[in-house]
């Protein structure tokens, strides 16, 4: 999907009894049932994907390629592939994402930036050029 593979598989858990002060960087898949006191980074271009669950509460930074969040985030949010939002998800700042699929019910505080790259908005001045000169 979109060019690259998504990360299906979860290699990593942070347990619903568990809450964790600081920075938590990974690779692959990691799914999170716990608290997260800090940002949340999967390693750059690498195939990851994260859930955050129902009961999970993260503070701070999220960046993954593919994000599935159910549960709260208060930080600012970074999905370079999918963004699916369950409906229980609560976001907190802003958000970032390539793709976004929400359900009913989730809510987002902050501003939603889709991000583009710049060949459709050459191709747009480009046509606009044209209808102008007609």
């Amino acid at each position: 999907m979109f060019g690259k593979k998504t990360k299906s598989t979860i290699d990593s858990l942070i347990g619903a009894s568990t809450t964790i002060n600081g920075d938590v960087r990974f690779k692959g898949g990691l799914r999170i049932d716990g608290q997260v006191k800090g940002d949340v980074i999967a390693e750059a271009d690498e195939i990851s994907m994260l859930v955050i669950s129902e009961h999970a509460r993260v503070e701070g930074e999220v960046r993954v390629a593919h994000l599935l969040v159910n549960g709260e985030v208060l930080g600012s949010v970074h999905s370079s592939e999918l963004l699916e939002l369950q409906p229980k998800a609560r976001i907190t700042g802003d958000v970032h994402y390539k793709a976004l699929e929400m359900h009913g019910g989730a809510i987002v505080s902050g501003k939603l930036t889709p991000e583009t790259t710049q060949t459709p908005l050459l191709t747009l001045a480009k046509s606009a050029v044209a209808a102008n000169n007609t």
